[in-house]
């Protein structure tokens, strides 16, 4: 069984992991503990870290996924693992999803535990009041004025994997204000019982476009012949003749004279009279 532990500091990550690791043989993988463990070992990838350590820089997450790939490799880490802070940013669980892919490896569960940061607050200030009272040395991760800033950087770097690993379906989300046997039994639910099926909605942009098939016109009614052919006819007659005579005019014909213009309207002009008859008149 692989599995990662998401929740902010005070969360009870730790209890639960200890937890696990009993119920089922699996280890539990710390980041902090692996980059030690591989300086330590004097591994090629522990000496590239000692040298980022040494000069103050974080440590790239390249370096971190080739840590924990070498970790997982080990003959204990066979039946699982638990990995507790790690990832903790996106890109960090991207790389973590292909480096377990290339070893034919998937994670059974992403366990998030779900607290409130008010009741989480109070819970440690009182813890501290109580250790204080009994003259105990306080815890690193007791302070509130520290947990409030490693909450913060909780909400800023670390949630949005809530998110990523919601949308991947692989998420078990757990009140983490139960009581520490309850979270247990609740984890034990989420782990072994089958999740009801979700259908993740698919962005638009990754479904491939459907080819819309030919929209099929339906076919003219056949007009029956005789029909057919008063359509032709009531065509033809709508239409002018073709070859029609134009007129004289439209032809550039001179026009006819007056005596057979009027020959043809069907009337006569009288006779010019001469000039001749015209003076006789006048004398």
């Amino acid at each position: 069984m692989r599995l990662i532990l998401l929740g902010p500091p005070g969360a009870g990550k730790g209890t639960q992991a200890q937890r696990l690791v009993e119920q089922h043989g699996i280890v539990q993988l710390s980041t902090g503990d692996m980059l030690r463990a591989a300086v330590k070992a004097g591994t090629a990838v522990g000496l590239r870290a000692k040298d980022i350590m040494a000069r103050g820089e974080l440590v790239p997450d390249s370096i971190v996924v080739a840590i924990v790939a070498d970790r997982i490799s080990e003959p204990d880490a066979r039946k699982g693992f638990i990995l507790d802070g790690f990832p903790r940013t996106v890109p960090q669980a991207v790389a973590l999803d292909k480096m377990l892919k290339a070893k034919g490896l998937k994670l059974d569960g992403v366990i998030e535990l779900r607290v409130d940061g008010g009741i989480l607050h109070n819970r440690i200030a009182n813890r501290v009041r109580e250790t204080a009272a009994r003259g105990m040395p306080l815890r690193a991760d007791d302070d509130p004025d520290v947990l409030k800033r490693r909450i913060g950087a909780y909400k800023e770097q670390t949630a949005p994997l809530v998110d990523y690993y919601r949308w991947q379906g692989t998420l078990k989300s757990i009140d983490g204000m139960q009581p520490i046997d309850k979270v247990a039994a609740a984890i034990h639910r989420a782990l072994t019982e089958p999740a009801p099926a979700k259908k993740e909605s698919i962005p638009v942009t990754a479904v491939a476009p459907i080819a819309e098939a030919p929209v099929k016109r339906p076919l003219a009614p056949k007009t029956p012949a005789p029909a057919k052919k008063l359509a032709a006819a009531a065509r033809t007659t709508s239409k002018p003749k073709a070859g029609k005579k134009k007129s004289s005019a439209a032809k550039g014909k001179k026009p006819a004279s007056g005596a057979k213009a009027a020959a043809k309207g069907g009337r006569q002009k009288p006779p010019a009279r001469s000039k001749s008859v015209k003076r006789k008149s006048k004398r």
